[in-house]
């Protein structure tokens, strides 16, 4: 009897056994989850791009990731988000490169005002040698750097007037990031900055809270600022990236071929994303001025007006940036 009691115990754990080895292969086989937290809308090129990645990736790899893409800060702001991503509570973030800054200072360059003459301007810098720089300071804070994306260059719109130089700024509330080198800009320029949250700026504007606020045309275009606002001045005056990041330990423990297939499906969604927002830019403009808003372009030199205004911003900041970072950027630009 009890011969057979232990047989039937060795038979019972041997099944345990080979259906918890089943149960741990069939785990392993399941798709890794890359959230990616988006604070655009799902029509932005940025939302679009991020979906593109996960589609590249599933084609090279298939049904080795599942990757979830979420918009409208549905996962937290960008300033969340990305710590979040740092922290490993989220695989991936795409997010403005303010929140970086507080990370690694050298990432304020790209928030001063008419740094990149163009947006092929902008790609010869963050695709080359000052964008590996960038890159390679936030792997230290746990952040691996897949892509630039493009937010593209900032536009002033206002509810009140046609702005043609600084001058038609005076007295005039216009919303900005939480960020300092854009509040000394817009001072410098002779409006009265106003930060604060983005999800908040439509209901501002629309209470009159706020004259106006900045921002690149597809986002003043798909989050409708031409139903409270009047007037958009093509100033260009900061060109931003949109720039998707992942956890840097999450990318370590891939194998050297996926990691490689990772960048170059980020890399490939890159060039997507760009082209798509630069269509968007040229064909909104248009949609604008279809929607009834006065759309404005600036003179060279009504422009310069504005760029000489701003000028003493590269000085004021320069220490905190790190001269040397805004002299590389200055050098590729030659």
């Amino acid at each position: 009897m009890k011969k057979v009691l232990v047989l039937v115990l060795s038979v019972l754990i041997c099944a345990t056994g080979v259906f918890a080895n089943g149960q741990s292969e069939a785990s392993s086989d399941k798709p890794i989850v890359l959230k990616i937290s988006n604070g655009v809308n799902e029509l932005h090129p940025s939302y679009l791009a991020a979906v593109k990645f996960g589609e590249i990736l599933d084609q090279k790899l298939p049904g080795k990731f599942d990757v979830q893409v979420y918009a409208n800060a549905q996962l937290g702001d960008d300033v969340r988000a990305t710590e979040a991503t740092r922290m490993g509570n989220l695989e991936m973030v795409c997010t403005s490169s303010s929140p970086l800054v507080g990370l690694v200072s050298e990432f304020m360059v790209l928030d001063l005002p008419f740094l990149f003459p163009t947006s092929e301007d902008a790609d010869k810098v963050l695709d080359g040698e000052v964008g590996a720089y960038l890159a390679k300071k936030l792997e230290a804070k746990d952040l691996k750097l897949l892509a630039y994306y493009e937010n593209g260059f900032r536009q002033l719109t206002n509810s009140k007037r046609e702005v043609q130089s600084p001058e038609d700024l005076a007295g005039l509330k216009i919303r900005t990031m939480e960020n300092p080198i854009h509040l000394a800009a817009w001072k410098a320029l002779g409006a009265n900055p106003t930060p604060m949250p983005f999800s908040e700026v439509f209901t501002a504007m629309q209470q009159k809270t706020i004259d106006g606020q900045e921002n690149p045309i597809p986002t003043i275009y798909l989050q409708k600022f031409y139903e409270v606002q009047g007037y958009t001045t093509l100033t260009g005056h900061v060109y931003g990236p949109h720039i998707l990041l992942m956890n840097k330990k999450l990318f370590d423990s891939f194998t050297a071929e996926e990691q490689k297939i990772i960048l170059d499906a980020a890399h490939e969604s890159a060039l997507f994303q760009r082209k798509t927002n630069r269509q968007m830019d040229v064909d909104y403009v248009q949609e604008l001025r279809k929607e009834g808003m006065v759309v404005t372009e600036l003179s060279p030199a009504q422009k310069k007006a504005f760029q000489d205004a701003v000028q003493p911003i590269y000085t004021q900041f320069e220490d905190k940036i790190g001269k040397d970072v805004i002299t590389m950027i200055q050098d590729a630009l030659k």
